[in-house]
């Protein structure tokens, strides 16, 4: 079993009387819906529906954790809470006071099913795929050493097709660019969300011209989220063998 530490990410809390609703409302996944004991990766979108950020809506106490990229989560709280107008929600940037652990590989336990939580006192386990877990809770909660480095955590995502998007790839892509469409982050049944009349026509016009595919890179070439690269964008990236894995929107 291997565990690392991740500090990519930061961690957004949406609590209060309204927080479903509201999220709901911003989202292009049915939150509205989501049980209590499952997580699901959704986006929040500019009126141009573009990607703002890639989100992991986990249901907590009281509301909401949305677990995003680290350098996008103090302007994301930000944006997202002038949206908030009357509506009884508060927006709290956790990022600092909640640890973040990548768990997987033989020995790594929890929830069976994709995207289930359980959960140990304040301490949340998700099941994200295959044999790999993130395990969350206030920082001086959460007791896992790490094993080895956040690289490997890095690596096992772009494996898994799942990307990040961050302060480098924002408000560049609709969300089928990076195959949100195929990991179920986007709801095309549910109602109005920022940008929802754009994703929808993409989807139902074929007008999805780019596509995110996974590539390998020979070593001795640097590579970095957002740098163009053999005519596509780089989206994440990590060192593997021989070089480094990435994932990349590409032309169709």
């Amino acid at each position: 079993m291997e565990c690392a530490r991740l500090t990519r990410y930061g961690l957004l809390s949406v609590t209060g009387e309204h927080a479903r609703a509201f999220l709901h409302a911003q989202l292009t996944k049915d939150i509205e819906n989501l049980p209590p004991d499952r997580a699901t990766l959704a986006g929040w979108c500019s009126a141009k529906g573009r990607l703002l950020a890639s989100l992991l809506v986990i249901p907590a106490a009281q509301g909401f954790l949305l677990q995003l990229a680290r350098d996008l989560a103090p302007g994301v709280a930000r944006k997202l809470s002038m949206f908030v107008l009357r509506a009884k929600v508060r927006i709290a940037d956790v990022s600092e006071s909640w640890a973040q652990v990548g768990v997987w590989g033989d020995g790594a336990t929890g929830p069976a099913d994709a995207n289930a939580i359980s959960r140990q006192g304040n301490i949340i386990t998700v099941h994200v795929g295959g044999a790999r877990y993130l395990v969350l809770g206030p920082a001086h909660e959460v007791a896992l050493a790490a094993t080895t480095g956040e690289a490997l955590w890095t690596l096992q995502e772009i494996r898994a097709g799942r990307p990040l998007i961050t302060a480098a790839t924002q408000d560049k892509f609709v969300p089928q660019m990076v195959n949100f469409d195929e990991l179920g982050a986007v709801d095309f049944r549910k109602g109005c969300y920022p940008g929802q009349e754009i994703v929808a026509r993409a989807q139902y016009r074929g007008q999805v011209k780019r596509r995110m595919v996974s590539a390998h890179a020979p070593a001795g070439l640097e590579l970095r989220p957002g740098q163009e690269f053999k005519g596509g964008t780089v989206i994440d990236v990590a060192p593997a063998e021989n070089g480094s894995e990435l994932l990349a929107v590409m032309p169709v």
